[in-house]
């Protein structure tokens, strides 16, 4: 049985100018220490499917489908018990740690915090056990370090604290969210290394979601290509990224930077991203695509086509790879 099973989620934002259609019919398994990537263009639902999981959507979001997790249904669940599950068993690193830490307590507070209240733990154990998981995330001098403030920190060394918050209760299930953003290149790639470490430490399935491809590339498994609020391709990552099979996913391909080959022009995807409070009829990329045709106006299932390899799309493989 799979570690985490979405089933046909659906989230609807109620708008001043009608619903926003933010993910449609999204459905995905992740096993015990396996590592899925979530990649697509922002607004392609990414965030909310993590937010969904998490029981974290904004008040004016409503949700259909089945999530579970180890067999228990968790989507639509009561406070109580989706508390103790994010307290015990899923973790997420949000985008931006300096928003995710509170400016006003110091580190310490906020880390030990999280153990006295769902463990029980005596406040000289939850800051000796804080004290160690910040040796874990690579904080130097981190028994004195533990007693600044958010600000007192670099945004790499935010984001280090934000890993070792995630992973004080050691959870099955770990998301990131954007874990890299905003940090620069040396930073991102410490972080990605540090999380593979972790991840391998204590055996747990992670979720990457993220806009970097060459971050999955690196770190994950399986891939999932997302594009207004639908999943348009997915499958193990080295195969998908040598023959992607869907327009969309050889667009976002070719958008990457080559640095094997400095006289290669990158090409940008044309059109911008659907309003998704106004999605086009049928395949949703349709409108930016150079192979669509009138039976775009028809949104394609996502079918099998390899071993664990799917995608959503009316043409044929080989009209698209040709």
């Amino acid at each position: 049985m799979s570690l985490l099973e979405i089933d046909k989620l659906s989230v609807t934002f109620e708008g001043d100018d009608g619903p926003v259609h933010a993910v449609n019919d999204l459905s995905l398994s992740i096993n015990r220490g396996e590592t899925l990537g979530i990649v697509g263009e922002s607004g392609s639902g990414k965030s909310q499917t993590a937010f969904s999981i998490m029981g974290l959507l904004a008040p004016n979001g409503r949700t259909g489908g089945s999530v579970r997790f180890d067999g228990q249904e968790i989507l639509g669940a009561k406070p109580k018990v989706l508390n103790k599950i994010r307290a015990e068993r899923i973790a997420m690193i949000f985008q931006d740690p300096m928003t995710s830490l509170n400016p006003y307590m110091r580190i310490a507070d906020q880390m030990t915090e999280v153990l006295t209240l769902h463990h029980g733990m005596s406040k000289r154990a939850a800051l000796a056990e804080s004290v160690r998981m910040l040796d874990a995330v690579k904080i130097p001098a981190a028994k004195e370090r533990i007693r600044l403030f958010p600000h007192e920190f670099s945004g790499g060394m935010r984001q280090r604290v934000m890993i070792a918050m995630s992973l004080l209760c050691k959870p099955d299930l770990l998301i990131a969210d954007e874990p890299t953003t905003a940090l620069d290149v040396t930073v991102q790639a410490q972080i990605m290394d540090l999380l593979g470490d972790l991840q391998k430490d204590f055996g747990m399935a992670t979720i990457l979601i993220t806009h970097d491809l060459g971050v999955v590339a690196g770190f994950c498994e399986r891939v999932l290509v997302m594009y207004g609020g639908r999943v348009m391709e997915q499958g193990p990552t080295e195969p998908l990224f040598a023959e992607p099979t869907h327009p969309y996913t050889r667009g976002l391909l070719a958008a990457v930077p080559r640095v094997d080959d400095e006289d290669a022009a990158m090409k940008a995807i044309p059109g911008n991203p659907p309003n998704m409070a106004a999605p086009p009829q049928g395949c949703p990329f349709r409108p930016r695509c150079t192979y669509a045709g009138e039976d775009c106006r028809v949104m394609p299932p996502l079918a099998p086509f390899a071993a664990g390899r799917a995608r959503a799309c009316h043409r044929p493989i080989a009209e698209v790879t040709a």
